[in-house]
């Protein structure tokens, strides 16, 4: 078939394939393609055809890897259309905490369907800063985008319906807490929880692998100093981010986000000072972005005696999203329940205590048998025990981390799976962090979980971490993984999955005495063929 496409014309050997193609099914024309084609060429922007070619190779997103910086994965998006470019500024985990995966929230706000820009948790104020940054620069690409900080809740494309039951991100249900347990003992520096909530009535159903989604509510402290500060009627109707009329104090407590303030609220409080330095202040924390922990009352507190009334503060903070953390639990094994395994947050900053809106939430402020709105949040990665029954599986999970193991161990053990079960575990101290020793101890008793290698931090001077009771079993490791087993990582993606990632690397190559290019095509396989996953946040 002749050419379609010139040879002068900008485009690689691949292009010119793929338009030359193209164009011949469009004109039906397999043989010499002579002025015909170059009429076809002629009529067609040019623009169109390099913005057709773009999107047919567009599939590729080397950035979606949540190891790498933000900055180089907005570098690797440069040249990619508006919808890309937004998809590297989100934290590339799949997790499904803003209703979609990375890739469909960033065409939501591309297209304008979706004009809530800080559903990414992960990413936090980074990736909601880089996606005001992309849509003030390319508004027309947008379609309609909203720079805002918007007020819409996420359609939940990727969110299914929690089995046959209704219920879903956009319709929680409301469900009873049983149990918030401290799963630490004297002398640990964390407060974890075992959290158990009741879904009897329900219908909804949940697989090892998925996560729950809980809303929170603000602490009281919290929204009662707000309102003192802005010397407000707690009583007074305002319209919620979320819609409808409350109460101020309610819909500070129910539907507002306190922690990060907006860089509308910020600007507002900017334009109603008389002091140049606290203007200045403010402008400079709009520009380079809020120092972590800062929070509303902390601008409010810049600002000082600035009148702001409740309405327009309101309409200035964003939504309060919900949070979604790894469910600990099978469903074989516990029935119409959910378990989860929560740290509670709580630190000091500027003399005041700090708290993690959702985790304080479950382990102090709602009582046994109150109520908390919970929705299943589907995994859409393969995070999820092996199809095979028989299929071995290594699991690293520190801390919290632990907790899709405890449920993927539960799952194996109702449904009497012949695999090898193998679980990394480390936290600070083994007297006090060991979480679910009783568990994992009868697991190891009943020949469910056939390996348990445990990491204490600070019970020596050289601190002992996961990936190095890996290195130290690297031998056995890679005998697993020559058995065709499966690799789980569970936990915090800044350090602890790269630095397991890089141990996993390292022995592959000196077990398997592997090139660098070998090991990596060794690692692509296994994540080809589902045996290499990661839930991190």
């Amino acid at each position: 078939m002749s050419s379609f496409i010139p040879e002068s014309a900008p485009f690689n050997e691949e292009q010119r394939a793929w338009l030359n193609g193209f164009f011949a099914g469009l004109t039906g024309i397999q043989g010499d393609a002579g002025a015909t084609g170059q009429a076809v060429l002629a009529g067609v922007d040019q623009a169109a055809i390099t913005a057709a070619t773009v999107e047919e190779q567009d599939d590729d997103c080397p950035w979606h890897d949540p190891s790498l910086p933000i900055v180089d994965r907005m570098d690797m998006a440069a040249d990619r259309p508006l919808k890309r470019k937004l998809m590297a500024a989100m934290a590339q985990l799949d997790c499904g905490s803003c209703g979609y995966v990375c890739e469909s929230y960033a065409e939501a706000i591309a297209s304008g369907d979706e004009s809530n820009l800080s559903l990414c948790s992960p990413g936090g104020k980074e990736t909601k800063q880089m996606i005001k940054r992309l849509l003030a620069d390319a508004p027309a690409e947008a379609n309609g985008a909203s720079s805002g900080n918007g007020s819409a809740m996420s359609n939940g494309n990727t969110a299914a319906k929690n089995g046959d039951s209704g219920y879903s991100r956009k319709n929680p249900f409301t469900a009873r807490l049983l149990e918030s347990r401290c799963l630490n003992l004297e002398g640990s520096a964390k407060d974890t929880r075992h959290v158990v909530i009741d879904l009897v009535g329900s219908g909804m159903k949940y697989n090892v692998g998925d996560a729950l989604g809980v809303y929170p509510t603000n602490c009281g402290d919290l929204v009662e100093q707000i309102v003192r500060t802005l010397a407000a009627d707690p009583n007074v109707s305002v319209e919620s981010p979320l819609g409808g009329m409350k109460p101020f104090a309610q819909s500070l407590c129910e539907d507002c986000c306190l922690k990060d303030p907006s860089d509308e609220l910020l600007e507002l409080l900017a334009s109603r000072v008389v002091d140049d330095s606290v203007r200045d202040q403010l402008n400079q924390l709009i520009r380079d972005g809020v120092p972590d922990g800062f929070d509303v009352l902390d601008a409010l507190e810049i600002a000082k005696d600035v009148r702001v009334a409740s309405g327009e503060f309101i309409e200035r903070l964003e939504p309060l999203n919900p949070r979604l953390y790894s469910i600990a639990s099978s469903m074989k094994a516990v029935g119409d329940q959910v378990h989860l395994t929560v740290g509670k947050v709580t630190y000091d900053r500027t003399g005041r205590t700090r708290k993690g809106v959702a985790s304080t939430m479950l382990a102090d402020r709602v009582p046994q048998g109150d109520s908390v709105r919970v929705f299943v949040q589907p995994n859409h990665a393969g995070f999820t025990v092996p199809s095979d029954p028989a299929c071995p599986m290594i699991m690293v999970g520190p801390g919290t981390g632990i907790a899709p193991f405890i449920a993927f161990l539960q799952e194996r053990a109702a449904t009497k799976a012949t695999g090898e079960n193998w679980l990394f575990f480390g936290d600070q101290h083994e007297s006090s962090d060991f979480l679910y020793r009783e568990d994992l101890q009868q697991y190891k008793d009943d020949g469910v979980l056939t390996r348990l290698d445990t990491a204490f931090s600070r019970d020596s001077e050289q601190k002992l971490y996961v990936q190095d009771r890996m290195a130290q079993n690297a031998s056995e490791l890679y005998q697993w993984l020559q058995r065709g087993a499966c690799f789980y990582i569970c936990g915090d993606a800044s350090r602890m999955a790269k630095d397991v990632d890089r141990t996993l690397r390292k022995i592959i190559a000196d077990e398997g005495q592997m090139s660098p290019e070998a090991v990596d095509k060794f690692v692509d396989q296994m994540i080809a063929d589902g045996r290499y996953h990661r839930d991190v946040y």
